[in-house]
């Protein structure tokens, strides 16, 4: 009893320096004012964000015949395309930042797997210190020569693009470990 007495008397100090060291580690992380370095780290944690999308869709739907996985994400550029004679007036003051990269995912069907590379082109801005998506269009490739890549389609609202914002808003709110 004696031993449960001071164990009940300690909890609340455990507590106490348990969720100090934590609120000291997330103000210690501050999301990079750099797009090379914001880039970097947002691409490393992507495919966990992306297959999280993915398993809060299949649990909305109760239906996936087709089980899809993003393995890595890497392979940046960039060197932006020149879009200023291609556009309208822009509703921001700076132009957003262009960002290539890749993605390999992972189809599982009945008779086995299928790996497939898909090239995003991503658009940021940054206003005020907080990053934010512009715009992201994919083309989903294959690694299957006889089959042709997809045309570029806007994706922001897919499963990267949703990825993408919820890793942006975990960075600006200081979520990432």
């Amino acid at each position: 009893m004696r031993f449960l007495g001071s164990i009940l008397l300690a909890l609340p100090l455990l507590i106490c320096l348990e969720s100090s060291s934590y609120a000291l580690s997330k103000q210690q992380y501050v999301c990079p004012n750099t797009l090379n370095l914001l880039i970097e780290r947002m691409l490393r944690d992507l495919p966990s964000y992306a297959n999280r999308v993915i398993q809060r869709s299949r649990d909305s739907f109760k239906t996936d015949p087709l089980k899809t996985y993003v393995l890595a994400a890497g392979a940046s550029d960039f060197q932006p395309l020149a879009l200023k004679n291609r556009q309208y007036k822009s509703r921001l003051n700076d132009q957003p930042q262009q960002v290539f990269f890749t993605t390999l995912e992972r189809s599982f069907a009945q008779h086995g797997f299928q790996d497939s590379q898909n090239y995003h082109w991503l658009f940021l801005s940054n206003l005020g210190g907080s990053w934010k998506l512009v715009m992201l269009y994919t083309r989903l490739g294959s690694f299957n020569s006889q089959l042709t890549s997809s045309p570029p389609e806007e994706n922001s609202e897919g499963i990267i693009g949703q990825a993408i914002s919820f890793w942006l808003r975990d960075c600006q709110t200081g979520n990432l470990r």
